[in-house]
């Protein structure tokens, strides 16, 4: 039986998710606009400023699956940040990651600047060196065009497959700020219901067939939160027959043999702000996000030091 992760205090800073939330949802960050490029800018200098490199990943892709755009060529362009000056690229490693981008016409407070607000914290509060015996190296990634079909996602994954990287999981933060304690306001797909809580105030953690080490060892470290609620769910064949489960960057990963992790408040099953203009800062529950935040990054600490 593995043991839980003990709960240290990681003073996850409440002041400072909030501050970067009002930073990133100003005005909508949708893919090729100059509000998107400052806010790669915003995160690549608190990045480096808590002692991470930051490598742009530029990209062109042909959108053929997604609603926004479809047909077009696009660019994008994904940061990844890594340990300064210590990063080992041979060796195996984990990636956490949030997309940066919005729809046009939403501010996008939980999708996604929640995610991105706590990965910053989680470069903030994780050392940028550790020993050289941890199992794990660790990228952070903000990625792009997740909203035109996951495809900063999926080419993070085509790369990480093409270059041979032993890459042992992937944790995808998706929309981790809203919380509805009413009864009744968590809805679920058919084949679900009765499964899981109807009310909303949990935190969701679905991995696919090939995660089930994964989902255990990051739940260990979620459920270490007092009064955060945590739930799991694992699907087959890559989530193709429950396609609410494939909606964030994590799905690329899956179809790529990788396991992957996607941490959400369950988006539109819970939200009703989803893709709406009304998605702003005022709709979240800052403790909510704040409680995940923490649970993520202990999580995410738990992984690099026991994953093997």
């Amino acid at each position: 039986m593995t043991s839980r992760p003990e709960h240290d205090s990681f003073e996850t800073n409440r002041s400072l998710i909030e501050a970067h939330l009002n930073e990133l949802t100003r005005v909508p960050r949708p893919c090729h606009s100059e509000v998107l490029e400052a806010a790669r800018g915003y995160v690549s200098r608190h990045f480096e400023d808590y002692g991470w490199d930051v490598r742009r990943h530029d990209f062109d892709v042909l959108n053929d699956v997604g609603e926004l755009n479809l047909g077009e060529s696009l660019h994008g362009t994904n940061l990844v940040a890594t340990r300064r000056g210590q990063f080992n690229p041979d060796r195996p490693r984990l990636c956490v990651g949030a997309h940066l981008d919005s729809r046009p016409d939403t501010p996008g407070a939980d999708d996604n600047a929640s995610a991105v607000a706590a990965l910053l914290e989680i470069a903030r509060l994780l050392p940028p060196t550790w020993p050289d015996a941890a199992p794990l190296e660790l990228e952070l990634v903000a990625f792009d065009l997740e909203e035109n079909g996951m495809l900063g996602g999926r080419e993070h994954a085509r790369l990480a497959k093409e270059s041979g990287i032993d890459l042992r999981g992937m944790i995808a933060l998706e929309m981790l700020g809203y919380c509805d304690h009413s009864p009744g306001s968590q809805s679920m797909p058919r084949t679900l219901r009765g499964l899981y809580p109807d009310t909303g105030n949990f935190i969701a953690i679905i991995g696919n067939q090939n995660s089930t080490n994964l989902i255990e060892q990051f739940r260990l470290g979620m459920e270490s939160v007092e009064g955060l609620l945590v739930e799991a769910l694992q699907v087959p064949d890559n989530g193709n027959g429950l396609q609410a489960t494939r909606l964030s960057d994590h799905s690329p990963f899956w179809d790529a043999g990788f396991p992957a992790l996607m941490i959400t408040d369950t988006s539109f099953m819970r939200n009703p702000h989803y893709h709406m203009p009304s998605d702003t800062i005022e709709t979240l529950d800052m403790q909510f996000l704040r409680d995940v935040t923490e649970a993520s990054l202990i999580a995410v600490r738990h992984l690099l030091g026991t994953f093997r």
